[in-house]
């Protein structure tokens, strides 16, 4: 059975522009929630300087936005401990667990056909 979208009432429908899954299907399909999610779910709970080092080549402006989203969407917490300097720390939700393990099944997936998929493109660029 197909779930409803509560402010709508109408069905979940991914392909129909209108409907608010395919916003969620973005943001969870970029490539920095990918390796954020991973990352999390890997090592727990991690400051910001550790994800900062964990995920090679994001930006501290592509990071922060990108950890702003998934908070927003309820897939991480933030806690900030009152230290001098303050101490924050990301930790995966219960929601965010549930898209860990897809997530999870595409990194595996992508480091196992690697060399397949650059096969081909050394093909396609002949």
């Amino acid at each position: 059975m197909i779930p409803l979208v509560e402010s709508s009432g109408l069905p979940a429908d991914v392909y129909s522009a209108k409907c608010p899954t395919r916003q969620v299907l973005d943001h969870i399909a970029g490539k920095w929630t990918v390796l954020i999610i991973d990352a999390l779910r890997q090592d727990g709970t991690m400051r910001y300087t550790d994800l900062s080092r964990r995920i090679g080549g994001v930006s501290q402006k592509m990071l922060t936005q990108t950890l702003r989203s998934l908070e927003a969407d309820g897939f991480l917490t933030r806690t900030v401990h009152p230290t001098i300097p303050p101490r924050v720390e990301y930790e995966l939700t219960e929601l965010g667990h549930s898209l860990a393990e897809p997530i999870a099944a595409l990194r595996n997936w992508t480091e196992q056909h690697i060399n397949e998929v650059e096969r081909a493109r050394a093909r396609q660029d002949r």
